[in-house]
């Protein structure tokens, strides 16, 4: 049998279509592997003593690791398995508000433009996106730019 991807297809996308994704919870293990990867090493994510001290009273994840981690639940919902074909741009991102260790995040995502671009096989899909906390928060947001493959002839 062959794979047959889940994902929209360019055509499918309109307009004003939304997705909100599953949650997760941000743990500490997870900013201690993002430091690690990235080599982000920033007291503000990896000391709690000197954290306690600023503004923020602990620590605070990476805004690029939970940027990431909106990345994966969006991928995680399936709208775009197996019919992505390259993230294209990321606009007018703010990081709005900390994300804590134990807070729970999810994605909420909305087409907001489309663009057939036939020479790429597909086309570009804008999506709004706001990334909300367990208490509704938007924490981040902004605009990705997604090529989507058209479903062909």
């Amino acid at each position: 049998m062959e794979y047959q991807p889940r994902g929209w297809y360019f055509e499918d996308f309109k307009v004003g279509q939304r997705v909100i994704t599953a949650g997760r919870t941000v743990t500490e293990a997870d900013i201690v592997a993002f430091a690690g990867l990235s080599g982000d090493y920033n007291r503000i994510h990896t000391d709690a003593e000197y954290a306690a001290r600023t503004p923020f009273g602990q620590r605070i994840a990476h805004g690029l690791l939970v940027m990431s981690i909106a990345s994966g639940l969006a991928a995680q919902t399936g709208f775009i398995e197996g019919t992505v074909i390259a993230f294209r741009e990321i606009k007018d991102w703010k990081f709005a508000k900390p994300v804590y260790i134990g807070d729970t995040i999810h994605v909420e995502l909305t087409v907001t433009e489309t663009k057939l671009l036939r020479r790429l096989g597909g086309g570009a899909v804008t999506f709004r996106l706001e990334v909300k906390n367990q208490h509704g928060d938007t924490v981040m947001k902004g605009t990705w730019v997604v090529l989507i493959a058209s479903r062909g002839e």
